[in-house]
């Protein structure tokens, strides 16, 4: 192994190579030691219920968080609550009804989705896809699209609207949306390049991967550092973990149908939602950890869902509920809604703090945006949007912070200052007039 000059490990006679953490003790043979940065988009559907989002002041954040928020008190170094922000193109702007469908399609775009249930969907390059065209090549995956609920390319989903835009957040072009993928086990083949699944031979292949990174491993860590073969540690383990998950998630071979020729094996996802969606951010985790990718979305829901959260106590649908005319019970579950979904977002947190690089963790390196194109659920608006700017993006933001934005601040704004921190070009991203300011 000629590990000073590729990151990766390479397992013997099997073709297949493995993504490790990021180290210092290999940086330090090709330059100075300087952890990667990460761009990371986690979007929630339907809006907030705002009262309990938003701070009451600006500056420094609170001592107690909003209510929402409080899952994410561990993490208040590292949090900034950004208030004012606009996706004007998500309104009709001319088009009528189908603010659901605008709200995702917009999000990282920051442009007017063509109004259309056809195949002639037109809309603009997200965000993460213009640092994935420009430095994908840094990494195994230019990025990583994640979601617990499928995405749709054909059909009318939003009056009128194709449900290609509620249900893809991530655009490649004008009319390439970039499919997520909501199977664990699909996106750990991804990260590791091998045959992950939940049928007798693909498990077995998998383990026995798993098996010769282990070995293998223990011969390199007699070249590393004591903080990296720690960091090495923590990541095999890690490893074993979702392993061990994935194999407990899939289905028993005696109970599986036989998969007719050309059809896809059923999914491995957890019957639990929240240990499905943990599962998930266990897995982007994971591939940021690995540097397996540099650029993903994680939607937790699509646009318009009308999921029910009765495991939470809220057996109605989301998106009725975010109907609420101001019914302070409705508004009650809603709240209860987005705090699940803040506690996701924290569960991920938790997983990136443990993940040491340098002399702090990924954290340290993380630039992560979470929040909704649409306001309030019953307004239906899009100016005043629940909008979390997570990480310091390797000493470049300064959190801990809520601050407010001028009316109508375009959200593009906000995205292409994070492009310009991941070193990406672009002069303009739809919208956006500008690089946004206060955050560092």
């Amino acid at each position: 192994m000629n590990l000073p000059c590729d990151r990766r490990l390479f397992l013997r006679g099997t073709g297949i190579t493995l993504a490790l953490p990021w180290l210092e003790s290999l940086a330090s043979a090709a330059g100075p030691a300087q952890p990667p940065r990460r761009l990371v988009y986690l979007y929630v559907p339907n809006g907030a219920h705002m009262d309990a989002w938003t701070p009451t002041t600006t500056g420094a954040l609170p001592t107690e968080l909003p209510a929402t928020l409080r899952p994410l008190a561990p993490f208040r170094d590292y949090l900034s609550v950004l208030s004012g922000l606009t996706a004007d193109k998500a309104r009709a702007n001319g088009d009528g009804p189908g603010d659901h469908a605008r709200a995702m399609a917009s999000f990282l775009t920051g442009r007017q989705a063509r109004k259309t249930a056809g195949a002639d969907i037109r809309i603009g390059i997200s965000a993460d896809q213009v640092v994935a065209s420009q430095l994908g090549r840094q990494t195994h995956l230019p990025s990583l699209e994640i979601g617990a609920d499928k995405g749709l390319n054909a059909g009318g989903c939003d009056s009128g609207y194709s449900c290609a835009y509620s249900a893809n957040l991530s655009w490649r072009s004008e009319a390439t949306p970039v499919s997520k993928e909501t199977d664990p086990a699909a996106i750990f083949a991804r990260i590791f390049g091998t045959n992950a699944g939940n049928d007798p031979v693909r498990s077995a292949t998998r383990a026995r991967i798993v098996d010769m990174v282990l070995d293998d491993a223990r011969s390199l860590r007699g070249q590393l550092a004591n903080d990296d073969r720690l960091k090495v540690d923590e990541y095999l383990d890690s490893l074993r973990d979702v392993e061990r998950r994935l194999a407990r998630t899939g289905t028993p071979a005696n109970a599986r149908p036989v998969v007719p020729q050309g059809v896809a094996a059923p999914t491995s996802n957890p019957s639990d939602p929240t240990e499905a969606l943990h599962l998930l951010a266990d897995m982007l985790a994971l591939a940021l950890r690995v540097d397996a990718t540099r650029v993903a979305t994680f939607v937790l829901a699509n646009e318009g869902s009308n999921r029910s959260y009765k495991f939470i106590g809220v057996p109605e649908g989301h998106h009725e509920l975010s109907h609420h005319g101001k019914n302070a019970d409705k508004q009650a579950k809603i709240q209860k809604i987005n705090t699940f979904h803040t506690g996701v977002l924290a569960h991920l947190l938790g997983k990136l703090r443990d993940a040491k690089e340098g002399n702090g963790c990924l954290l340290d390196n993380l630039m992560l945006v979470y929040g909704s194109g649409i306001g309030d659920g019953d307004r239906h608006n899009h100016d005043e949007l629940p909008i979390l700017m997570i990480g310091k993006g390797g000493g470049t933001i300064k959190p801990g912070k809520h601050i407010r934005y001028a009316s109508e601040t375009p959200l593009a704004n906000l995205h292409l200052s994070l492009i310009e921190r991941m070193g990406a070009k672009i002069d303009r991203l739809g919208d956006s007039t500008g690089r946004i300011d206060n955050l560092s």
